[in-house]
């Protein structure tokens, strides 16, 4: 398991960190975003659809639980915080192998969609608009995405 940290101090350095994921992802990648709320999980997911060409404004699906958004390849962006216990098939394992890119928020939730192989992301707050980012590859494909990025 190949591991890297990177920070930011701004939405705008966090979209550019999002931004370079998204333009270096393959299909059916599967991102994991684990972190406390506002931690900036939507706000990287909103860098990684401007890395995939997406032009729509990017929001949390909180409510809704799962947004597309059309770019070179889909976002695929799931919002597990409201999953907890549900025992329901919501058809999102199909998601995982339609060739696109799937972004998980609150993943915790949801063991059942993690795949063998995924990219967990770690958000922590730090001082004011600071934040550290932890991420670790599960799998040769993201160790190379690591390596793309870092």
């Amino acid at each position: 398991m190949k591991e890297w940290k990177a920070y930011t101090d701004s939405i705008e350095s966090t979209h550019v960190l999002g931004r370079k994921i998204g333009e270096n992802v393959s299909e059916n990648m599967v991102i994991l975003l684990d972190g406390d709320l506002g931690a900036g999980k939507t706000t990287l997911t909103q860098g990684i659809a401007k890395g995939l060409g997406v032009k729509r404004n990017v929001t949390s699906p909180t409510f809704t639980i799962l947004k597309i958004y059309k770019g070179r390849m889909p976002l695929y962006h799931i919002d597990a915080y409201r999953l907890e216990g549900a025992a329901q098939d919501l058809g999102f394992e199909e998601l995982l192998e339609d060739g696109g890119l799937t972004v998980i928020e609150w993943s915790q939730f949801t063991p059942q969609l993690i795949p063998a192989e995924y990219l967990t992301v770690s958000i922590h707050l730090m001082e004011e608009d600071q934040r550290e980012f932890r991420f670790e590859a599960h799998g040769e494909a993201y160790e190379k995405l690591l390596e793309e990025i870092a």
